[in-house]
C-alpha cells in the first residue's frame, strides 16, 4: 500500500484508493454547524474525524483546501432565537464563537475557509435561477422547488431508488409542490424572519442549497472529498448532489463521500429529543481537550462510539502515562510510513493508537530519539499538544481537593494505621485516589502526588 490513501466511499459503498483531481490542490468540503445551539459531543466527532483527514492530506500533498461552512440561516435558528428570546444575530454569533472555541479546545486545525451562508445569498439566488432555466426547478407562490424526478441519478448516494426513499423518509408536505419528494430551494419569509430580495419575492434559501452554492464558490463544480455525519447522507447530501450536478452540468459533485457514525450514550443516539445532550463547552473546565480527542479517536469513524465515564477515565490515564516520557527538549522527528499506515487505511485511528502504545514502550527505555519520535507521532494526531507542566496544572486545578485537605486526609490515615484500623486507612487512600491523588508510604513517611 505504501503511501497510498484509502477511503471508504459511500458513493460506491466500498473502500477505494484516493486519486485526487489535482495533485497540487486537494479540495475537501465538510458540512459545518447550524448555529442554533452550542455544539454537543456528537457534533465533536465530525470536527475531529475530518481534522484527521485534513492532517493526513497535508502530510502527503503540498496544498489542501478545506472548506467547512457555517449555516447561519435556518428554521432551527429562527425557532431557537424565539425560544431564547434573543435576536438571530446575537444567537448565531454566540453559538459560532463557542463552536470555534470548541475546535481550538479539541486541538483541530482551522479550515482554509469557513463561509457563512448569509454572506452568499446572491450565489444561491443565481444557482436557483439556473436550475429554473434548465427545467430542474419550478416556482409556485414565492416557493421554488427542485423537481427530483428530473434528475435520473437521485438516490445513488443512498443506494436506494426514488420509491424507497420517498417511502422511508419524512418529506415536507405542501400543497405548493408538484410531487411529495420535491425539496425546497427558496421559501418566502414570514413577518420578522430574515429575508432577502429575489426574483420570487422576499425570502430565504433552503438548507440543502446553501452548501451547493458555497462549495461551488470555494472548490469549483467538482472536488475531491465531501464529508459529514451519517445523518446528513439523506436527504441533505443526496439533494446537494442533485442540485449541484444539474446547475453545474457536471458528472459528479465530489468523488469521495465520507460519513462518520453517531456517538451514543447507553447505545442511544445523542440528540436533544433523547434528553442526553452533553455540550462540549461543559467539559472545557473539567477535562483536557486531549482526553476528549483521544476518546473520539478510540473507535473507527464508521463505527458507533458509546460515550461513558470509563471511556474518559481510560483516555485520561493513557494521556497521563504518555506524558511520563514527554521530551521537554522535543525535536520533531519524521514519522515513517509504517507508523502512519493505519491512518492512510481509511483513517484507522484505533490502529494508529496501537502504534502509539508501541512507540511509548520504546520511549520508556530512555532513548531521546525514541522519545522524540513518540511525541512527534502524538502531535501529528493532535495529542500531547501542550507542555507537561500545563497538563499537570490543568489536572491540579480541576481537582475537587486542595493541598491542606490532602494533608489532613493523610493525617487521618496515619492515625487509622496507628490504631491498626487498616480498613479505615484503605478507605481514605481510595478517597484520595478518586480525587486524583496518589499516596506512597516509604521509609516511614507518606508522600503524595497528582496521578
Amino acid at each position: 500500500m505504501g503511501n497510498d490513501i484509502f477511503l471508504t466511499n459511500n458513493l460506491s459503498n466500498k473502500k477505494e484508493k484516493f486519486v485526487p483531481i489535482d495533485n497540487k490542490n486537494i479540495r475537501m468540503y465538510v458540512c459545518g454547524p447550524t448555529v442554533y445551539d452550542d455544539p454537543h459531543i456528537g457534533n465533536a466527532r465530525p470536527i475531529v474525524v475530518f481534522d484527521i483527514l485534513y492532517k493526513i492530506f497535508k502530510k502527503k500533498y503540498s496544498k489542501v483546501t478545506y472548506v467547512r461552512n457555517i449555516t447561519d440561516v435556518d428554521d432551527k435558528i429562527i425557532n431557537s432565537s424565539k425560544d431564547k428570546n434573543i435576536s438571530i444575530s446575537e444567537l448565531t454569533e454566540n453559538v459560532n464563537k463557542n463552536f470555534q472555541k470548541d475546535c481550538i479546545y479539541l486541538n483541530c486545525d482551522t479550515p482554509t475557509f469557513q463561509p457563512k451562508a448569509t454572506q452568499h445569498i446572491d450565489l444561491m439566488v443565481e444557482m436557483i435561477s439556473d436550475l429554473i432555466k434548465k427545467g430542474f426547478a419550478y416556482e409556485i407562490k414565492g416557493h421554488v422547488y427542485f423537481e427530483v424526478k428530473k434528475f435520473k441519478d437521485y438516490g445513488k448516494l443512498s443506494n436506494k431508488n426514488l420509491e424507497e426513499l420517498i417511502a422511508g423518509s419524512r418529506v415536507e408536505v405542501s400543497e405548493n409542490k408538484k410531487n411529495s419528494e420535491d425539496f425546497v430551494l427558496w421559501k418566502p419569509s414570514k413577518g420578522d424572519e430574515p429575508s432577502w430580495v429575489s426574483p420570487w419575492g422576499k425570502g430565504r434559501p433552503g438548507w440543502h442549497l446553501e452548501c451547493s452554492a458555497m462549495s461551488k464558490k470555494f472548490l469549483g463544480n467538482e472536488f475531491d472529498v465531501h464529508g459529514g455525519g451519517i445523518d446528513l447522507l439523506f436527504p441533505h447530501h443526496e439533494n446537494e448532489i442533485a442540485q449541484s450536478r444539474c446547475a453545474n452540468d457536471s458528472k459528479v459533485l465530489a468523488n469521495y463521500w465520507l460519513h462518520n457514525a453517531f456517538i451514543t450514550m447507553s447505545n442511544e443516539k445523542m440528540a436533544k429529543s433523547q434528553g442526553n445532550i452533553l455540550k462540549i463547552k461543559d467539559f472545557r473546565d473539567k477535562i483536557s481537550g486531549q482526553v476528549l480527542r483521544l476518546a473520539i479517536m478510540s473507535a473507527h469513524y464508521k463505527q458507533p462510539l458509546d460515550w461513558n465515564d470509563k471511556l474518559l477515565s481510560d483516555c485520561e490515564n493513557t494521556i497521563n502515562k504518555w506524558y511520563s516520557v514527554y521530551a521537554t527538549d522535543y525535536k520533531e522527528e519524521e514519522i515513517d510510513s509504517e507508523i502512519l499506515k493505519p491512518l492512510y487505511d481509511d483513517l484507522n485511528t484505533p490502529g494508529y493508537i496501537a502504534n502509539l502504545h508501541k512507540l511509548y514502550d520504546k520511549a520508556q527505555k530512555g532513548n531521546s530519539n525514541d522519545k522524540a519520535l513518540f511525541v512527534s507521532a502524538c502531535k501529528f494526531i493532535g495529542l500531547l499538544n501542550e507542555p507537561e507542566s500545563q497538563w499537570l496544572e490543568f489536572k491540579k486545578n480541576k481537582l475537587s481537593i486542595n493541598e491542606n485537605e490532602i494533608l489532613d486526609k493523610i493525617k487521618q490515615r496515619n492515625k487509622a494505621r496507628e490504631d491498626k484500623n487498616y480498613e479505615e486507612a484503605d478507605i481514605i487512600r481510595d478517597e484520595l485516589l478518586d480525587k486524583g491523588v496518589l499516596i506512597e508510604d516509604k521509609d516511614g513517611k507518606t508522600t503524595w502526588k497528582f496521578k
